[in-house]
């Protein structure tokens, strides 16, 4: 029995059965764990619970944990993140490093929290650790200095991720593709051989089928598998095809989608979309097929009842709608609703949106793009790029240097 209760004490000291709030849902997938939410909204939209400024200028998700608010933007040169509470009060607001400073440098790194503490990486590549509930630093270390990053034309634009006691982040370059630092510290753990190539545009994430337990992690030029106790790959898999792509790196935002052994790429610009699976042994991957429909731009895609759905590319200003079967890739339909848009889900509903600022409430079907309520997003500026966030019945979204929050649970 003693032992029992020091092996959970442990576990919850170590922050390994801790509740990971961050960027797309628990598991990054686009899944919200939200339920009770509304089936149609009301004509103009849901009830607005709050409407803020003040943010700065970004493309990150907002998140919300225990009714405070914590979300990334650019002011100046510098990133900021605050915490706000749901009256619009700021609770504290701090930098923790320079922006990006070239081609589109509004913030795109989502905070992610653990516990009392909260991780974000700076478009420059400073990750840090912040006190929750001051905005303390805690540590901070710079990745992309410290593993001479290689950048692609629009810097870093990734969300750490939190495996076990370790930080994760994907300097690319000559010297390494992937670093771990401890959670707690900012000591590096360990960082993995380098495949060469710059940084891609895309966040980490956790795979996991049988025994397996992989951290997926991009650059530009490969996706990758690593064992996150030791950051040795278990395998690798060139998704650059030089023929089909004259750069050195691929303009890819999206985290991958699997499901038990196959595992989903897609990265817009008509460049191919790969479905891979992954061998008995854990050690290769294979292309499954080949798909030239759901080339999604960098929005996410939503693994729903054995069907993939999201937007495509057809020029960075206009998209459709897509419903592809996981297991086979036959496309169900190609549908139109203004243009592409990010997508997440909830509660079996879909939230969408698009580029042109509308936002819908959208029934799941791979009969077609069925958009039950919508309204629009009219203030703020820039694109629409940011992902939504669902939490405790609320709808968080951002537009540039505004942030709203919606009431959309059904009372």
């Amino acid at each position: 029995m003693k032992v029992q209760i020091i092996t959970v004490f442990l576990l919850f000291s170590l922050g390994i059965n801790a509740q990971l709030v961050q960027w797309r849902g628990p598991d990054r997938d686009g899944h919200f764990p939200e339920t009770g939410l509304l089936k149609e909204w009301p004509e103009n939209g849901p009830e607005i619970l709050l409407e803020a400024e003040d943010i700065g200028k970004g493309w990150s998700s907002p998140i919300l944990v225990d009714d405070i608010i914590y979300v990334t933007g650019m002011i100046d040169t510098l990133d900021y993140l605050t915490a706000m509470d749901l009256q619009g009060d700021v609770k504290w607001q701090v930098s923790y490093g320079r922006a990006w400073n070239q081609s589109f440098p509004d913030t795109r790194s989502t905070p992610v929290v653990e516990d009392n503490r909260i991780y974000v990486q700076s478009g420059t590549g400073r990750v840090v650790c912040l006190d929750r509930g001051t905005g303390k630093e805690i540590w901070a270390f710079d990745v992309d200095k410290e593993f001479e990053t290689e950048y692609g034309t629009w810097g870093n634009s990734e969300t750490p991720l939190i495996v076990d006691d370790k930080i994760i982040s994907t300097p690319a370059g000559s010297k390494t593709s992937v670093v771990a630092l401890n959670k707690m510290t900012g000591e590096p753990v360990w960082q993995t051989k380098s495949l060469g190539g710059p940084r891609a545009y895309a966040s980490a994430t956790i795979y996991e089928h049988k025994d397996f337990r992989y951290i997926l992690a991009m650059i530009g030029t490969h996706l990758m598998a690593i064992h996150p106790e030791t950051g040795e790959l278990a395998w690798y898999y060139k998704y650059l095809d030089p023929e089909k792509w004259d750069r050195e790196g691929l303009i890819w935002a999206n985290t991958p989608i699997f499901k038990e052994d196959e595992i989903f790429l897609s990265m817009g610009y008509d460049y191919h979309a790969v479905m891979l699976k992954m061998d008995s042994t854990g050690t290769s991957v294979s292309e499954k097929f080949i798909d030239r429909t759901l080339d999604n731009h960098h929005h996410g895609v939503i693994l729903h009842d054995g069907h993939l759905y999201g937007s495509n590319w057809y020029n960075n200003k206009q998209g459709r709608w897509v419903c592809m079967v996981w297991d086979t890739g036959e496309i169900k339909y190609v549908d139109e609703w203004d243009t592409k848009g990010a997508l997440i889900m909830a509660d079996g509903m879909f939230y969408a949106y698009n580029e042109r600022g509308n936002v819908g409430l959208v029934k799941p079907s791979p009969d077609g793009f069925e958009v039950v309520s919508e309204f629009r997003i009219t203030k703020g500026s820039g694109p629409h790029w940011a992902h939504p966030f669902i939490s405790d019945g609320k709808l968080l979204i951002r537009h540039g240097e505004v942030l709203f929050v919606y009431d959309i649970k059904n009372k």
